[in-house]
């Protein structure tokens, strides 16, 4: 069974975890072998200043930041996160998404999530993603960027 502790405080902030609590998980095993955990969430803010899903992100990358979840780790299906969280399951997809492109989770078959990165490849993959951006307004083609790159070894 899949569950998802949230954390209720109505005066905490997304990204403020300035709140003196520990955030905890519990390994959950599985029939595959790897470990389902459950994420200590805090409640999404409808008034702050980022999106419902940019805050979903951010404290998925959180947990993962503070090893809350490891990589090849398991993390909820979309459907219970949001309903634990109160939000549409299509919001968490996004989140989910948003970290899955920078790295951080695979989304497999059926509805498996594992956390695939750290956040220090997260960050490689976005500066390398910005170079990428750079590089071609600059005119440069692909190729011709992986023989710079190259060169520099």
């Amino acid at each position: 069974m899949i569950s998802v502790m949230v954390e209720n405080s109505h005066a905490h902030c997304p990204n403020d975890h300035t709140d003196g609590g520990e955030h905890s998980y519990d390994s959950v095993g599985s029939d595959d072998g790897t470990s389902e955990i459950d994420l200590l969430l805090p409640q999404v803010s409808r008034s702050g200043a980022l999106t419902l899903h940019e805050q979903v992100a951010a404290e998925i990358r959180r947990a993962i930041a503070d090893g809350e979840a490891r990589p090849g780790q398991r993390i909820p299906q979309a459907r219970d996160l949001a309903a634990e969280l109160g939000v549409n399951t299509n919001t968490v997809l996004r989140a989910l998404r948003m970290l899955r492109d920078e790295g951080l989770v695979e989304m497999g078959r059926g509805r498996s999530i594992r956390v695939a990165g750290t956040p220090e490849r997260s960050a490689v993959l976005t500066r390398t993603k910005e170079l990428l951006e750079f590089a071609r307004s600059q005119g440069y083609e692909r190729d011709e960027l992986i023989a710079i790159l190259g060169s520099l070894q």
